[in-house]
């Protein structure tokens, strides 16, 4: 059981991370984010606390609600991943006024999109606590 505790850790990690980095990106750099990218920092932003207060607390309900959070977000992701890949018909954009959220113009580690990383750490997540919850079964 301690030792399971470090998915938990490491989820938490990732969440924290993430969300500093949308905060950094929004507050400091002043890069307004996209209708899709708001709805990513709805998932993730309550991850980071429910996952702090989970990891700390050892509760394995904070994991249970936590997933689909990540779930989510991944699936939100996906599809603004696919939508600035051109997976995705332009019709089917659903920003109207505001920034486009099939044009990104944010790269970062050569050529890496905010919505591509989003993913990454959501799927990430799911999957950390997969790993935890299916090691403290009881």
């Amino acid at each position: 059981m301690k030792r399971a505790w470090i998915w938990l850790l490491a989820a938490w990690g990732i969440a924290l991370v993430a969300t500093l980095g949308a905060l950094f990106i929004g507050e400091v750099m002043g890069m307004t984010p996209c209708l899709l990218c708001w709805y990513q920092r709805i998932f993730m932003f309550p991850l980071a606390i429910i996952l702090c207060i989970a990891a700390f607390s050892e509760d394995r309900r904070g994991a249970i609600y936590a997933l689909p959070l990540a779930l989510g977000g991944a699936t939100i992701a996906g599809y603004h991943t696919a939508l600035v890949a051109n997976w995705v018909p332009k019709w089917w954009v659903p920003c109207g006024s505001g920034p486009s959220c099939s044009e990104q113009s944010l790269e970062i580690f050569y050529g890496i999109q905010i919505p591509w990383l989003s993913l990454i750490a959501f799927i990430a997540i799911a999957l950390l606590l997969c790993f935890y919850l299916r090691k403290t079964r009881s």
